[in-house]
């Protein structure tokens, strides 16, 4: 490429030959079809090389926008190139939502449902469990559905884009549904200890920041359904409620955030952190995150807590979140319900690098699973036995894409041949 791309963060440049953005799926299928090597790129929001290639880098955000929502099965069918926010109040206006939404709305669904993605809430799975067919080009060119129920299903959503590059996902919907955000702060790490199923069921959608430096956690966002019962007392499990809007990340304005305060509002504009319209979390940073069984979680913490000193001088902030277990093969909460400590980093590689091996020791007891698009270090051989499907998984991958179109270094570094 003539251009030099990046991803979001800038820690990757692409190494690819060609870059490009087909405007139609016959394009598409022709360019993969003539291709020794090509990698789909969604809005760029991973951390590591997952999405590079030394061939052809495709962006499929230019593809004709696809948003059909049928009433009787329930389901929305949206090109993979969308973005979350692009669909969000075109679904509330005709009365559905998504069951769950990560913290930025700015994320392509196809990306986010290729490596796992999430939102928070005890009974809300991956964004990739809603997921029920899934469309995609294949090696050869050829375009593949594949439905829920399938006997390749499973191991065709949460992909890596290894399996060919998705043009529609479906979706199941729900009833449109509203929400209230409070924000509380200062919550005593021994209380969380000993309330900590408490604290991650108190709403639909439960956040806890912490930068993993004193003994409390800083901020607690609960987003609950407007039609529950639940009160906003001034003071919660000795955390206050927050007088004005929060910013989770210290020093950044909260007007780049979804309305707190308890002001209502529908799902889509307050289960995300941050507004489409704004550049989302602090713009300059690196991020990691890793998954442990719920029953876990309060050991997991202490482990970390333990080991803070080593990496909280190199953090911008910490978020814990509760993931409903699901079944898809590669996903990080794959048949275990799940708490994901993800941190959220200074641009500084190499003390990144020295802090997750620090985390992904004291986690290692835990079985954690690290987050496929963001910074791990986690050895192939130990990913391998984190997830019970992998070896399925690198059967289909190289039944679908036997000469290795989509393979990169990252898928091959991950499941070698």
């Amino acid at each position: 490429m003539n251009d030099t791309l990046t991803n979001w963060a800038g820690n990757i440049t692409f190494g690819a030959e060609r870059f490009s953005a087909p405007t139609s799926v016959e394009e598409l299928q022709e360019l993969v079809a003539r291709s020794r090597a090509v990698r789909p790129l969604g809005t760029g929001h991973s951390f590591n090389a997952i999405a590079d290639t030394s061939g052809d880098l495709v962006s499929t955000a230019r593809l004709p926008r696809v948003l059909d929502i049928d009433r009787r099965a329930g389901t929305v069918t949206v090109s993979g190139g969308t973005r979350f926010g692009e669909i969000a109040g075109v679904l509330h206006e005709a009365g559905y939502a998504l069951h769950n939404l990560g913290s930025l709305p700015h994320i392509s669904i196809a990306g986010a449902c290729a490596t796992g993605t999430h939102g928070s809430g005890d009974g809300n799975g991956t964004i990739a469990s809603a997921v029920r067919a899934v469309e995609y080009v294949s090696a050869s060119g050829e375009l593949v559905t594949t439905q829920r129920g399938g006997e390749h299903f499973a191991g065709s959503v949460v992909a890596l884009g290894a399996l060919g590059i998705v043009t529609t996902l479906t979706l199941d919907l729900v009833p449109a549904f509203d929400i209230r955000q409070w924000v509380y702060e200062g919550l005593a790490v021994s209380t969380l200890r000993d309330t900590f199923d408490e604290v991650m069921s108190a709403a639909y959608s439960v956040s806890l920041f912490t930068r993993w430096q004193g003994d409390l956690i800083d901020q607690i966002w609960l987003k609950r359904r407007a039609d529950a019962r639940e009160p906003a007392p001034a003071r919660w499990l000795g955390a206050v409620r927050a007088d004005g809007p929060r910013h989770p990340v210290p020093g950044m304005p909260a007007d780049s955030c979804t309305p707190q305060l308890g002001l209502p509002g529908p799902s889509p504009f307050r289960l995300p952190h941050f507004r489409l319209e704004h550049t989302p979390s602090s713009g300059a940073e690196l991020q990691s995150e890793y998954f442990v069984a719920r029953e876990d979680a309060v050991a997991a913490f202490d482990a970390l807590h333990a080991v803070r000193d080593a990496f909280a001088p190199h953090l911008r902030v910490g978020e814990i979140r509760s993931v409903a277990a699901d079944d898809l093969w590669l996903s990080p909460a794959y048949q275990r319900d799940s708490v994901a400590y993800h941190f959220t980093w200074l641009p500084d590689a190499g003390s990144v690098t020295k802090a997750l091996r620090v985390i992904e020791d004291a986690l290692a007891p835990f079985a954690a699973r690290p987050h496929w698009g963001k910074l791990f270090t986690t050895e192939p051989d130990a990913l391998r036995g984190l997830h019970p499907c992998h070896d399925r998984f690198a059967r289909l991958m190289t039944a679908r894409d036997p000469a290795g179109v989509f393979r990169n270094d990252f898928i091959a570094r991950h499941f070698p041949s």
